[in-house]
């Protein structure tokens, strides 16, 4: 059955009424807060219409109603205005962020600004170097059979490997070869690297040829086949500030599913360009975080997404202000990574 504009304006009421109070709503609260235009009777005729269509639910045996993970979607998708951001709010993001001076205190300001303006636990995918592209592969040599393989990529990020060749080299050779990588492989998405480095194999010379092996089994395996996705958490202490009815009363699932990095980065590492995304209880694949939401984005310079940042908290969230922030942190972010 399709809601009319009046029952739609009850839920509103209702989730906004709730996100801010942590209580259950009542008909007459509605009344008296929101100029709904019609009698308590009317209101509570349609709250029971909203309770019959599992939009709301009666917690316990108080007159009170709060939203179902059915209600919060439909507040999500149709009842929702993405709040603006203030001038002060964006100011804040700029200043906060620009001050940042390499990749990884760019993730740090991140995802503490996150915590900090949506009083969520906050998480942030490092650029993935799935999705990053080489800007400079520099080799140090440690000694004349061990070398430190370091790669830029694009977005900042900076590895480094260790090489152990299987027979000395002169210093000539590690600047040759330091040449042939560099000439082959900046500019390349490390994804599509392998066959620009079977190349460099095949076409080196003789002399090159075995420290050139070892140097590119040790740049794919451990660089393009085994990426290692890195994230950053905070925040979690905001779980706490909640009430009863937050995550079923037990927080236990939640912090256990926030110490497994593989399901935050399935949670945020899944974003698509310019789309946010709003998982809303039993959405939530993961079993553990079936009592919370999760609003998440993805960033990166211009319209190249190298990684997620995003929030997770209970379903009673501040959707349209946390929409928004998270949007707006990841538009920051984006462009300091272009600007870099």
């Amino acid at each position: 059955m399709g809601l009319d504009d009046r029952k739609l304006a009850v839920l509103r009421a209702i989730v906004e009424d709730y996100v801010a109070t942590q209580e259950p709503v009542g008909s007459k609260a509605l009344v008296e807060r929101h100029q709904l235009g019609v009698s308590p009777a009317t209101v509570r005729n349609d709250m029971a219409v909203l309770e019959e269509e599992g939009y709301i639910r009666q917690p316990h045996t108080s007159a009170g109603r709060v939203p179902t993970d059915r209600g919060y979607r439909l507040f999500v998708d149709r009842l929702s205005r993405v709040k603006p951001l203030s001038p002060a709010e964006r100011r804040a993001i700029e200043r906060f962020l620009v001050g940042a001076v390499d990749l990884d205190d760019v993730v740090h300001r991140t995802v503490r600004l996150l915590a900090q303006l949506t009083r969520q636990v906050a998480v942030v995918q490092y650029p993935s170097l799935a999705r990053s592209s080489v800007r400079h592969l520099e080799l140090v040599p440690i000694s004349t059979t061990r070398l430190m393989l370091v790669m830029i990529a694009d977005t900042g990020r900076v590895e480094q490997r260790l090489v152990e060749l299987p027979a000395p080299i002169p210093a000539d050779d590690v600047t040759d070869l330091r040449r042939l990588v560099n000439e082959k492989l900046v500019g390349s998405r490390l994804s599509e690297t392998p066959p620009l480095v079977q190349a460099l194999v095949e076409e080196s010379s003789p002399q090159l040829r075995p420290a050139m092996t070892t140097l590119s089994t040790v740049l794919l395996e451990t660089l393009v086949e085994r990426h290692e996705e890195r994230i950053a958490l905070a925040g979690t202490a905001n779980l706490t500030r909640g009430g009863l009815l937050d995550f079923q009363g037990s927080l236990r699932p939640i912090l256990e599913a926030l110490e497994e990095e593989v399901v935050l980065l399935k949670l945020i590492g899944e974003a698509e360009p310019s789309t946010t995304r709003v998982l809303i209880g039993d959405e939530n694949e993961v079993d553990n975080l079936r009592a919370a939401s999760v609003v998440s984005t993805g960033y990166g310079p211009g319209a190249t997404i190298v990684g997620g940042l995003g929030v997770l908290g209970p379903t009673r969230m501040d959707y349209p202000g946390t929409i928004a922030t998270v949007r707006a942190v990841a538009r920051y972010v984006g462009e300091l990574l272009a600007q870099n």
